[in-house]
């Protein structure tokens, strides 16, 4: 184990704990006045905490399998991400037939992009900006077919068993697929590895393209997978690791 890294239900920690995703059907318990008591007071009752929620793995119901191709870019402005460096701006874009809303999807980049373990610890700044502002790059949510053709236009086949199961990058354009956002991958659901987890990985490793970094492989059984490995294809014997740096440092593998 790498000395202050944790390893937490097969996935590599650092910092700041995965951020929890929540059901959005849940709703609050109903609240049942009490009846009023005429005798004396009962001994308290001692207090039970209630068992966290597990942890979502991935998410449950129909999936869109494509749309229009058309986007709908986000329209609010980020807080500046890093401290010092270069400032790459990017905008955020849903397909809306992913159903998914795009300032929703704009803060779960946020979240990827802004922590101690993202690029930011390299020596750059990020900053989310609306459509219509320049920007560096833009981070796309399409649905499954959708993404394998934006892909397979610049030259990148996301196909597993015929069908667009990764996502990429093409020039100033990162391409997340719907499948993956929603289901994660069979090796990250087997090991209780958050969704969340995931979308931090993916956001991260999709990115790391766009900043020039190409895939490396994984460093030894048991080690974190480095963030510019295709975790989505395969761990090879390596822990799931959303992060780019780890402890402060750049952590990598041998270039594949």
């Amino acid at each position: 184990m790498i000395a202050g890294l944790a390893v937490v239900a097969g996935i590599a920690l650092l910092g700041a704990s995965i951020p929890r995703l929540t059901a959005r059907e849940a709703t609050p318990a109903a609240v049942v006045p009490a009846s009023p008591s005429f005798g004396p007071s009962p001994s308290p009752s001692p207090t039970v905490s209630p068992k966290p929620a597990p942890p979502v793995l991935r998410l449950s119901g129909p999936i869109p399998s494509s749309g229009s191709g058309i986007f709908e870019y986000g329209v609010e402005q980020g807080e500046v991400l890093g401290r010092t460096g270069r400032l790459y701006r990017y905008r955020v874009a849903v397909e809306p037939e992913t159903g998914e809303d795009v300032e929703e999807f704009g803060a779960a980049v946020d979240a990827a992009l802004g922590h101690v373990g993202s690029w930011i610890s390299g020596g750059l700044r990020m900053q989310r900006v609306p459509s219509g502002q320049a920007h560096d790059f833009t981070v796309h949510l399409a649905t499954r077919e959708t993404s394998g053709r934006l892909c397979a236009a610049g030259g990148v086949n996301t196909n597993i068993n015929g069908r667009p199961y990764t996502s990429c990058r093409i020039g100033a354009k990162v391409i997340i697929n719907l499948d993956r956002w929603r289901l994660s991958i069979d090796e990250y659901v087997a090991a209780k590895v958050p969704l969340a987890a995931y979308r931090l990985y993916v956001v991260n490793h999709e990115v790391g393209h766009r900043l020039g970094h190409r895939h490396e492989l994984c460093p030894g059984a048991g080690r974190p997978a480095p963030v510019m490995m295709q975790q989505t294809i395969s761990l090879k014997g390596c822990v799931a690791n959303p992060w780019p740096y780890l402890n402060g440092r750049r952590y990598a593998g041998p270039l594949k």
